[in-house]
């Protein structure tokens, strides 16, 4: 096919020597399969952020951070300029987790270059060496459901311990390979250790998990294993290796009604404060 315009430069650095198709076209990119040499590879071209329909939760965004203080505060006002910058940061945190995860044995696509806003990366593929589907196109016998589902979670725990949060897991990202379950699309990826929100994500991605393969296999839909890993995981104990039950019982005790309308006091404090700061600052364009 003709080599679509975004492509052009990584034919250009002799990084891909032909475009076979386009594979899909999704809120936040489209993926083409392309020839590299003899290789077969995909590449994952970011749209715009005026062209796509996903947003930056500011949820996913905290605490990514940039050196350069010109950057920092164009990110805070908002400028064209920060909008840039921002954007550049999302696209690069799916890189960055991919290197991340592929050195710590987690099962996704492993990468090969990024530039110019296009990913390239490894094409994930059935048996049949032809694109792999993803998990939610699947029907799934009792036992496979259960086999995957203990897969994922294996590969779920692996990324905690490398310090990642998917944060977007679910059936639609999630692609069956011919041995076996392979995670993609990480660009909303989170810092376990430096973002409020990890556990709240942590516990959904498993919930989704649960979710889809409990539809085959209805046992499932009793455990809770997203409880479990966090746990392990606050109090350093959990390993890629741990063994795992999918039961948690939540501690009861007293509840430090002192200690939490401190933390609400505080959190509304600094809201008040940054609302404050928002009005004193004019937004410039």
């Amino acid at each position: 096919m003709k080599v679509p315009e975004r492509l052009q430069a990584l034919v250009d650095e002799g990084l891909i020597d032909s475009v076979v198709r386009q594979l899909m076209s999704g809120k936040e990119a489209m993926v083409y399969v392309v020839r590299c040499g003899e290789e077969t590879r995909c590449a994952k071209v970011y749209k715009e952020a005026d062209r796509r329909s996903f947003r930056q939760a500011v949820d996913y965004t905290e605490n990514r951070r940039v050196k350069n203080s010109r950057e920092t505060r164009a990110m805070a006002k908002g400028t064209r300029f920060g909008r840039r910058v921002t954007e550049a940061i999302w696209q690069s945190a799916e890189v960055d987790a991919l290197y991340r995860l592929a050195a710590a044995g987690v099962r996704v696509p492993a990468p090969h270059n990024f530039l110019e806003g296009v990913l390239l990366m490894d094409l994930v593929t059935d048996a049949h060496g032809d694109a792999a589907p993803r998990i939610g196109d699947v029907a799934f016998p009792p036992r496979d459901a259960l086999r995957h589902h203990a897969s994922l979670l294996r590969e779920v725990v692996r990324m905690l311990c490398a310090g990642i949060v998917h944060g977007d897991l679910s059936e639609f990202n999630v692609l069956l390979a011919e041995d076996g379950p392979v995670i993609i699309d990480l660009p909303q990826a989170v810092d376990a250790a430096g973002n409020n929100h990890a556990q709240r994500m942590l516990l959904r991605d498993v919930a989704n998990l649960r979710g889809f393969f409990g539809r085959f296999a209805p046992a499932l839909l009793e455990t809770n294993y997203g409880e479990e890993i966090w746990h392990l995981y606050e109090r350093g104990q959990l390993r890629p290796e741990t063994e795992l039950t999918g039961r948690f019982a939540q501690a009861s005790g007293p509840v430090d009604l002192r200690g939490l309308m401190r933390e609400v006091h505080d959190a509304r404090a600094e809201e008040e404060a940054a609302r404050r700061f928002r009005m004193r600052t004019p937004r410039r364009q």
